[in-house]
């Protein structure tokens, strides 16, 4: 059967009818989107946040016990972004300053962009980055720990706070 004689019975070839293309599509969409999603999946795969987190997740008592002691200590953090990066540290308690300061910034979504610094004391509870400017334009979760790790601060930090 060609063309032509279809046309004369009055019947449209398959291609004609919508109601095909409709059936074709959907099935067709569904594979292009799947595809689409497993592209995305690939490329933008979720990073391993913390590689000890079952230990982390042991050390949530110890980790608590550290942030009730800074509380205890009636301790404020300020950073001050720039080059070299600053903060100031008070306490409402009279304390020894700690020597260095780890500071460890946490981004919420992206481990990639996690930052760790060491702060050295300048007197006063006034702490100068050990090389290292902090550009403050994100969200950040900063924890702060001497080295001797007694206490622990962690606040949040948002863009425009970075800058005195």
């Amino acid at each position: 059967m060609n063309h032509a004689s279809s046309l004369r019975d009055g019947t449209l070839p398959w291609y004609r009818y919508p109601l095909v293309w409709l059936v074709i599509l959907i099935p067709l969409s569904s594979v292009v989107g799947g595809m689409v999603t497993l592209t995305l999946a690939i490329r933008h795969a979720d990073a391993t946040v913390a590689d000890d987190w079952y230990q982390q997740g042991k050390a949530i008592n110890r980790s608590m016990a550290d942030l009730d002691q800074a509380r205890r200590l009636g301790l404020e953090l300020r950073l001050y972004a720039g080059e070299p990066a600053g903060l100031r540290l008070t306490s409402k308690v009279p304390m020894p300053w700690p020597e260095r300061l780890q500071l460890a910034f946490r981004h919420p979504t992206f481990a990639e962009r996690d930052i760790a610094m060491t702060f050295l004391h300048q007197g006063g509870g006034r702490y100068r980055a050990d090389g290292g400017a902090l550009a403050v334009n994100d969200h950040w979760v900063v924890t702060v720990t001497p080295e001797q790790g007694h206490w622990r601060l962690r606040q949040r930090l948002q863009p425009q706070q970075g800058a005195p």
